[in-house]
């Protein structure tokens, strides 16, 4: 197989999106008009003339050497990683390097290994497992492995940092099985909490509805992160957000408002592509959280998945811990409370194409903490 690299229009990125059952939403030309900081161009792959591959590219330039960039491609390319990828990623680079990247880094989205609901459990009530990894029964995707294999004997510089969340995307997330399964099934497959508050909120009369009130989210969004300490994205972002995705598809990107007697509880937003959707954002209020807004919320998005004909619900980034005195380990507890799994990735990779460009940009991002 010889395949070429080059840019292709917008329409013609989204009609190969299209024609996929998955394709992550940082992979939609859309994206590319979120990510407003960086420069984006969508790349091709033919072979021959038929286009068989794509991705969304975002530049950032080096700080006092504009003329160069990384060339990021977060959980992506969609391109066929089963097959052989040398095949795919050389044109890749050299289409890059010869346009002015001194890097390219990327998060293939290509699974190493899942763990069950009842596996993470298990670990965590097991001082001797301390993490996912040190779970004797995870079970491993052999083509995660040669992907590992073959970006490191092709000299891609691994990213992923131990806890699973470095600059980029997470390595590690919580996803739900949809596929062939109904609202009984998956309610089944919960533990008795989340069903237990799943309906609390219906005998409180919490009402989940979908709206368009961003303000209103965007509010309960900064209380939300005053109170559990991480800095909040401006509501610009939001809407802009918003703006480009609905934009590409109607269906692509939902805002979920969770209420009881008027009052705002909590909110999240979710995003489909295909047959894959994602929790994306998420706010709750501090007041009445006895009415168990946020697992209403989170109840609706799964039941919209699902009728929407969704293979996966994907609640995202996890840490790998299983150690109960750490305080991440809250997180995955939560997200197990669902069912699903957790799953490992291949992680994300760096590829240097000018060495003492790269080594200066990775000096100025350690020094800035990334």
């Amino acid at each position: 197989m010889s395949l070429t690299v080059g840019p292709i229009s917008t329409a013609e990125h989204l009609e190969f999106v299209q024609t996929q059952r998955s394709v992550s939403f940082l992979q939609t030309p859309a994206w590319g008009r979120v990510k407003t900081e960086w420069r984006s161009e969508s790349l091709g792959w033919y072979d021959c003339r038929q286009l068989v591959g794509a991705g969304l590219v975002l530049h950032r330039p080096v700080p006092r050497l504009e003329r160069f960039t990384l060339a990021y491609l977060p959980q992506g390319p969609a391109i066929d990683w089963t097959g052989e990828i040398d095949a795919w990623l050389d044109p890749l680079a050299a289409y890059l390097k010869a346009h002015g990247a001194f890097a390219i880094r990327l998060g293939p989205p290509v699974r190493t290994n899942t763990w069950s609901a009842a596996e993470v459990k298990e670990g965590i009530a097991d001082p001797g497992s301390k993490r996912l990894t040190d779970l004797p029964s995870q079970q491993a995707d052999p083509v995660g492995a040669r992907v590992t294999s073959r970006l490191t004997d092709a000299g891609w510089l691994s990213q992923s940092p131990d806890d699973g969340f470095g600059a980029g995307q997470p390595q590690f997330t919580y996803e739900i099985p949809l596929a062939g399964r109904t609202e009984d099934d998956l309610l089944r497959g919960m533990n008795q909490q989340w069903r237990r508050n799943i309906k609390k909120a219906a005998k409180e009369g919490v009402e989940v509805t979908v709206g368009e009130d961003l303000k209103a989210f965007h509010d309960l969004y900064v209380h939300t992160a005053e109170r559990d300490h991480f800095t909040p994205r401006p509501l610009r972002y939001f809407e802009t957000m918003f703006t480009a995705l609905s934009a590409e598809d109607p269906e692509r990107i939902r805002l979920y408002l969770a209420r009881h007697q008027g009052a705002l509880v909590a909110a999240t937003i979710g995003v489909r592509v295909g047959a894959h959707a994602w929790y994306t954002y998420g706010a709750s209020s501090t007041e009445k959280r006895e009415v168990r807004g946020s697992n209403a919320c989170q109840w609706a998005v799964i039941r919209d998945s699902l009728a929407a004909g969704c293979d996966v619900y994907d609640l995202r980034g996890i840490t790998p811990t299983l150690d109960a005195d750490d305080p991440h380990v809250g997180l995955i507890q939560f997200k197990a409370g669902t069912g699903g799994q957790a799953v490992r990735y291949v992680g994300e990779w760096d590829l240097p194409l000018r060495p003492m460009v790269y080594r200066a940009f990775d000096l100025y991002t350690r020094r800035r903490g990334r």
